[in-house]
């Protein structure tokens, strides 16, 4: 990955409605990012904070009553948000793979995980089904799937969590995509789980030069995967940057509590910090900056001003960003 070459993907100025009884609501608001050839970017945020949602307008399953309704996602220079269903559906799975938080909703119960994985092979790839066949077997072995001639046969209810969580990222991976949008993948498993798969996604993405969207609210597995993370808020992408900068020198106040209420396994603390009150409604995100009543530094300039994000590497929506921090 180098910092000069074209994006991957393009997101420019997303804005995301649910169309309601009492009119629209706009759940993404202004969202820009850039996702560069075989980068993972890491995107974080409490429950509500939009960032699950980008990634389903990304991969086109956005269904009503949302709708986009400003701005545009480009994937390799192509615009793809505004293709019809069926064109968006071929280009699903062959350039834009996907894995989710829970893989029984991404694998059929009644086939077996090898005629999915050959399914899937012949649908975007042009192979005949012995081949298709092998590449399987070889997608197996390669997310560890030990005795892989044997469990190719097996049905999804046979696997553990952790071994159908490397199923759907064999699955996601059969047509080469160059994007893949993996959703919470690691919040149903265990640790010690987690942690694998979080080893397999970075290995995946550096030997298939793969770029990976990893939408998750767990900053500790960012840390450990991710090379940027975008923190969203409030359907808002409030800091960007590149991921040890983010987390050990924060700017904004809300990535500064995100990053203070994690424990540490270096100091004893009679209790974690919290940031007070709560995301806040659709219909009820604040003027200004939509942080501002959660905020300890926040002055009246912050309730009547919107910050906007600078174009810089790393980069914080914040009128008065935490730059003591970032200087220390």
């Amino acid at each position: 990955m180098t910092a000069s070459a074209a994006p991957l993907l393009s997101v420019r100025d997303l804005r995301i409605v649910f169309d309601g009884r009492r009119g629209p609501l706009t759940a993404l608001d202004g969202v820009s990012f850039d996702i560069q050839p075989g980068e993972i970017l890491g995107m974080v945020g409490e429950s509500g904070a939009g960032k699950s949602l980008t990634g389903t307008a990304v991969i086109g399953l956005l269904d009503p009553p949302g709708r986009i309704a400003g701005g545009e996602i480009r994937l390799e220079g192509q615009r793809i948000d505004n293709l019809p269903a069926e064109k968006m559906r071929r280009l699903r799975g062959r350039r834009i793979g996907a894995i989710f938080q829970d893989p029984l909703t991404s694998l059929h119960p009644l086939l077996t995980v090898g005629d999915q994985l050959v399914e899937t092979i012949t649908t975007h790839l042009p192979v005949g089904r012995a081949e298709a066949r092998g590449r399987a077997l070889d997608l197996l072995r390669e997310v560890g799937i030990p005795a892989a001639e044997t469990r190719i046969d097996h049905y999804p209810h046979q696997f553990s969590g952790g071994m159908r969580q490397r199923v759907v990222i064999a699955l996601a991976l059969c047509a080469e995509p160059t994007l893949i949008i993996a959703d919470e993948p690691t919040t149903a498993l265990d640790v010690s789980i987690q942690a694998q798969i979080t080893t397999l996604l970075k290995r995946l993405c550096r030997e298939h030069g793969t770029s990976i969207m990893l939408v998750t609210h767990d900053m500790g597995v960012i840390a450990e995967t991710a090379d940027r993370v975008a923190v969203m808020y409030a359907g808002r992408i409030v800091e960007i940057g590149p991921v040890e900068d983010v987390v050990r020198r924060p700017r904004h106040p809300y990535t500064a509590g995100l990053m203070a209420s994690i424990p540490s396994v270096h100091a004893r603390h009679a209790h974690l910090n919290q940031i007070d009150g709560a995301m806040p409604r659709l219909g009820a995100i604040p003027p200004g900056c939509a942080f501002n009543p959660r905020c300890g530094r926040a002055e009246a300039f912050c309730r009547d001003h919107r910050p906007g994000l600078a174009p810089a590497a790393h980069a914080a929506a914040c009128h008065f960003p935490l730059q003591e921090l970032a200087d220390a």
